[in-house]
């Protein structure tokens, strides 16, 4: 039985996306989600609300393609919104641009909107509901999917004028399609050390540090073939552990995991999917 478990204050920080076009994703992320964004080397661009640290880079890459809709990788980042009024604001920005969606979800414990970014990347954009109103049986946190009640959520929207995306929206969680769910909970419960917050969903596994509801989730919706290696999606994921970042890395080298390093001279560590962890310090 592992007897390793991330710090409480563990949480997903930044996420990097490959796109094609730089400019048609700016004219989704900047113009209309209301992101700051600053551009840097290598044809990235990063993506703040102006007044926090970056939470997603952008990588151009002009020869990329699209990702097959059935192999692993990226299901979706999730963009949390600091709370209801929040999100309902973005809502109607959305609906007001006619901007597609793939759904929009009751989860108990948070509220959901899904779409793809123009290079269908999948996006989540939700708020949490209070953390004290959550149900856990057997350390299990109870989670659903009904429909979200649209009309309630645009009622309670923050009427103010639109200045971009909501002060302190951060990302919450990111969702992979994997190969193999006992694979990716080796990975990432007994090695990286997340807790398993919900198992009885069909095909999918739900992990977090802290009692978050999940930090990460995995599923194997879409079969085991891995994506063409040109394709757009997720480049890395960060994994930030305060004050216990050298203790991770000495399991990880321990595990004789290979590493590799970013151009920060950041860590990765990547599972059997080729999904790539950034090991984050603070």
């Amino acid at each position: 039985m592992n007897d390793y478990k991330l710090p409480d204050s563990a949480h997903i920080g930044g996420v990097r996306l490959r796109v094609k076009e730089m400019e048609r994703a700016l004219q989704f992320y900047r113009d209309l989600l209301g992101f700051t964004a600053v551009r840097g080397e290598d044809n990235t661009v990063t993506l703040s609300d102006g007044q926090s640290p970056p939470i997603i880079t952008l990588a151009e890459h002009p020869d990329a393609i699209p990702k097959p809709r059935r192999t692993t990788g990226l299901y979706h980042v999730a963009i949390l919104t600091p709370d209801r009024p929040a999100l309902g604001k973005v809502f109607k920005r959305l609906i007001e641009s006619g901007y597609p969606f793939d759904g929009a979800s009751d989860h108990v414990v948070s509220e959901a909107l899904y779409l793809p970014d123009p290079d269908g990347n999948g996006l989540e954009i939700y708020r949490d509901r209070p953390r004290e109103t959550w149900v856990l049986i057997q350390n299990q946190v109870q989670m659903d999917t009904k429909p979200l009640n649209v009309r309630s959520l645009l009622d309670d929207a923050d009427s103010s004028a639109w200045t971009g995306i909501p002060a302190g929206t951060i990302i919450g969680h990111v969702h992979l399609h994997v190969s193999n769910l006992a694979r990716a909970e080796a990975f990432y419960a007994d090695l990286l050390g997340f807790d398993v917050m919900q198992r009885t969903y069909p095909g999918a596994l739900f992990m977090a540090a802290g009692g978050y509801h999940h930090h990460l989730g995995t599923n194997t919706w879409a079969g085991a073939a891995p994506p063409p290696a040109r394709s757009v999606g997720l480049d890395w994921f960060d994994l930030v552990v305060p004050g216990a970042a050298d203790d991770l890395m000495r399991r990880i080298h321990a595990a004789g995991l290979p590493i590799g390093m970013d151009d920060s001279e950041a860590v990765l560590v990547h599972d059997h999917d080729g999904n790539y962890v950034r090991i984050v310090g603070e």
